[in-house]
């Protein structure tokens, strides 16, 4: 978020926006842009060096998916932030469905899965891999689901999520922490079988 802007600023912004005004997107834009960049940013330091997807791009596409998406009903700053990581989620796996249809196992993304573990991301990470088991964890505990994609995939620190969500940190953390011990055990089961 742009230095000086508060957090009320952009939330009256993003319902006016959500209302249709859309003077109010070009007002709300400089104001998230920064905090967008630090996102994207994050995402793409976790990409092997030569993803063909830049972050000005993933900002780009993600900004263009959510102008797209009509009456919004944006709660909040927080609920904007989770929007994008979706977003953002939903981006790079495309992007990594649309380079592995070329080549059976061409050009994916692997996830190791001690990046689930720590958080990190990393060139060998097998994004596909590591979305299909978070679609498995959200049909069984959609909170869990949502921690893991606002912190993994969206970049959120666990207050931010934890605003976003409505929930305490510690909820967030422990959420977390059980999330990426059954996404471990997921993956390890998938790369056994």
């Amino acid at each position: 978020m742009r230095p000086g802007a508060s957090s009320n600023e952009v939330t009256l912004l993003l319902r006016a926006w959500g209302e249709g005004d859309a003077q109010a997107l070009e007002r709300l834009t400089p104001l998230v842009y920064q905090e967008l960049h630090r996102i994207a940013r994050g995402y793409m330091r976790k990409e092997r060096p030569d993803h063909t997807l830049q972050t000005t791009a993933l900002i780009n596409e993600a900004y263009i998916r959510l102008v797209d998406a009509r009456r919004v009903n944006w709660q909040d700053r927080a609920h904007f932030f989770a929007v994008c990581a979706r977003a953002m989620r939903r981006i790079l796996v495309d992007h990594a469905r649309s380079r592995d249809y070329l080549k059976r196992g061409g050009g994916q993304i692997t996830v190791q899965l001690d990046a689930v573990t720590e958080g990190n991301w990393t060139p060998d990470s097998n994004i596909l891999e590591l979305d299909e088991a978070l679609n498995r964890l959200s049909a069984l505990d959609p909170r869990k689901g949502n921690v893991v994609e606002m912190r993994f995939f969206g970049g959120l620190r666990a207050d931010e999520t934890a605003e976003a969500l409505g929930i305490s940190r510690e909820t967030v953390m422990r959420d977390w922490k059980l999330a990426r011990a059954w996404l471990f055990r997921g993956l390890t089961a998938d790369q056994r079988n």
